[in-house]
């Protein structure tokens, strides 16, 4: 997370873990959630701002949640069917459910093919948002195995390199790998210059969107700095590079899988036709390929050379994807979660509307 995201110290609220994920539950389980699948949804969330990934947290996701729930875009108790199914594939279809509790059960449904055979891959239709892709990847490394989750997104806000009509999401992916002694690999990514949610952070603590990060309605890429917009769609996001010159087409290229993947291999057509988000997940188990402890051992050997590597003179150390976020873990399972004083007076509101008690203020 760039620190112009952060929320600054004199807007936090410090929260425990256990007390935002009793609070978020009960919001979830008030809205017609049954309690299991409202502690999956719960840990999902809350497991993202704990690994200080807050775009996908409480703070920006749970309002959106709600809002689905009430406008009934959302069924609370779907009924998950499997409508295709092999010895190393499933398809599955989430009956309306929100994906950030779907997708974990798929995710173990994978894995326990990849026990069995190696591999494992499923496509989920018909579902909710997933939340943060990285939390479904991440089950496998319990069971030595390398996870891999995408999403398209459901509404396209991407544009193609050299477009002026945007035809991709931000059409997120993860790849999850288990180490030894180092914290894991985890790299879960949008395919966009930038997360379209990450607005919201910036507006609430101030931040302005950088150069190359959208495009105006004429699909020319804005080269200097600008506040956050009151309306999205124009600006449209770019891939990731942001311009041909830095590599766009590599973002659009990867966004483009994703979609493939994700959307068009479910059956429910290109993402910008379907207009719903569609999900991808695999699992490789490692012992199929190589001995797991030398996997990890090697991994850590891995890991530990790039975090140990000289940085630039003007930087203070070198990390790789998952450190940090293992390192806020650490930390804000002792301290808290630092929330926005909005974020709290929402929880609030919302409690006073659903008739629940909680408090997140010490």
């Amino acid at each position: 997370m760039l620190e112009r995201f952060k929320v600054a110290e004199e807007d936090r609220i410090y929260v425990t873990e256990a007390t935002i994920n009793a609070a978020t539950k009960s919001i979830f389980q008030a809205l017609g959630v049954p309690e299991r699948e409202a502690s999956i949804a719960s840990d999902v969330l809350i497991s993202n701002d704990l690994r200080g990934i807050e775009t996908h947290g409480v703070s920006n996701m749970l309002r959106n949640y709600v809002a689905g729930y009430q406008d009934g875009r959302l069924t609370p108790a779907p009924e998950v069917v499997i409508t295709r199914e092999t010895e190393t594939t499933l398809v599955v279809d989430g009956g309306g459910g929100l994906g950030v509790h779907v997708a974990p059960d798929v995710m173990d449904k994978v894995i326990a093919k990849a026990e069995k055979y190696g591999l494992g891959a499923a496509c989920v239709t018909n579902v909710g948002h997933m939340g943060a892709s990285g939390y479904h990847a991440m089950k496998a490394m319990d069971h030595d195995m390398i996870g891999l989750a995408m999403s398209t997104s459901g509404s396209s806000v991407t544009l193609p390199t050299f477009g002026a009509i945007p035809r991709l999401g931000t059409n997120p992916i993860a790849w999850a790998v288990p180490a030894n002694k180092m914290p894991p690999f985890v790299f879960d990514v949008g395919t966009s210059q930038i997360a379209r949610n990450k607005f919201t952070l910036a507006k609430r603590v101030g931040a302005k969107l950088e150069p190359g990060w959208v495009a105006g309605a004429d699909g020319i890429p804005i080269m200097e700095e600008m506040d956050v917009p009151d309306q999205f769609g124009p600006p449209w996001l770019l891939p990731l590079g942001g311009t041909r010159e830095n590599g766009s087409h590599k973002g659009y290229g990867l966004g483009s899988v994703v979609d493939i993947l994700g959307s068009i291999l479910t059956g429910i057509g290109p993402g910008f036709i379907a207009l719903t988000p569609g999900f991808h997940l695999m699992a490789y188990k490692i012992d199929a390929f190589v001995d797991p402890g030398k996997f990890k051992d090697d991994m850590d050997v891995f890991l530990k050379g790039l975090a140990d590597t000289t940085p630039a003179t003007d930087q203070e150390r070198v990390v790789y994807p998952g450190l940090l976020e293992a390192e806020s873990e650490s930390e804000r399972k002792i301290s808290g979660i630092p929330y926005h004083v909005e974020v709290i007076e929402w929880f609030e509101q919302i409690a006073s509307e659903l008739g629940l008690n909680y408090s997140l203020r010490n």
